[in-house]
């Protein structure tokens, strides 16, 4: 299956959403009372079907990123199909949850952090969904999140009682494994704030889809080259995070409430839904 002979996006008006959420552990029953979609996309399966349901009066699709029962390491993680599902359903905007390791001292478990910028580490990822023959696709990525909905996220957090950071450099690496010393050192020397695996290639397949995306990240330890840190475990990762996910629901469910009104294609305003104008592109898009 290439691009050019995707599958049609759902017709019913019960699988259409206009906000996707992309959550990891701790997220997989953020909605529930939901319409599970059956989808195939050019890349794939994603990596569990699309369920839309309803939250703050908005249609909501939410795909786990790593499936459930947490099958897919970040390394695995289908980014591609994931992204093309949720556009396929009708979303345009993005929220994307994550656990992440703090950089900076005094940035303990609970802390929010809204990053708006990003250094990505990954290697051997699918990182782009214009791969196969055709024009040449570039698209602009200087500021990679975008910036509406990232201030209804930084409001957001900023009305939980977590303490919130409303911006920041999110360093992705490849993972599973966690970072040396060293290498935590020299993330923090570059200039990174917090250190995740997943929000590469998520967020740029998003801006190639034309997409709004925006990261929400829970600090859940301090990274192994943080002053005074012991080195970083998945069990305190997933204990940190289950102590504090139903506060991010809450930031979410807020988020969701205060996003932006849909716009349709040809009336989009933000400068994420733009950033294909006058690129031609070799397929078209759901």
């Amino acid at each position: 299956m290439t691009p050019s002979n995707a599958p049609s996006a759902p017709d019913e008006a019960s699988a259409r959403a206009e906000i996707g959420v992309i959550g990891g552990s701790g997220l997989y029953e953020f909605l529930t009372d939901y319409e599970t979609v059956a989808i195939d996309t050019p890349f794939g399966r994603p990596s569990d079907p699309p369920v839309v349901g309803e939250v703050e009066g908005r249609r909501v699709a939410f795909v786990a990123r790593h499936g459930r029962g947490h099958r897919f390491p970040p390394h695995r993680v289908n980014y591609r199909a994931n992204l093309w599902a949720l556009r396929a359903v009708g979303v345009r905007q993005v929220l994307a949850p994550c656990a992440v390791g703090s950089l900076r001292p005094g940035r303990g478990p609970g802390t929010i952090v809204i990053p708006d910028q990003i250094i990505d580490r990954t290697w051997g990822r699918a990182h782009t969904i214009y791969a196969g023959e055709g024009p040449v696709v570039h698209v602009g990525f200087a500021d990679p999140y975008c910036p509406r909905s990232r201030a209804v996220a930084v409001a957001a957090a900023r009305r939980s009682p977590l303490e919130t950071v409303d911006d920041g450099t999110l360093v992705v690496i490849n993972g599973p494994r966690f970072s040396t010393r060293a290498e935590s050192l020299m993330h923090r020397q570059v200039g990174g704030s917090i250190v995740g695996m997943t929000t590469m290639p998520e967020a740029a397949i998003a801006r190639e889809l034309a997409m709004c995306f925006t990261t929400i990240a829970m600090v859940t330890d301090a990274d192994a080259g943080v002053e005074g840190a012991a080195g970083v475990t998945h069990v305190e990762v997933l204990a940190a995070f289950a102590g504090n996910v139903e506060r991010l629901k809450t930031i979410l469910r807020d988020a969701i409430g205060a996003l932006p009104d849909h716009e349709p294609d040809a009336e989009a305003t933000c400068s994420c839904r733009r950033g294909l104008d006058g690129i031609a592109l070799p397929f078209p898009l759901p």
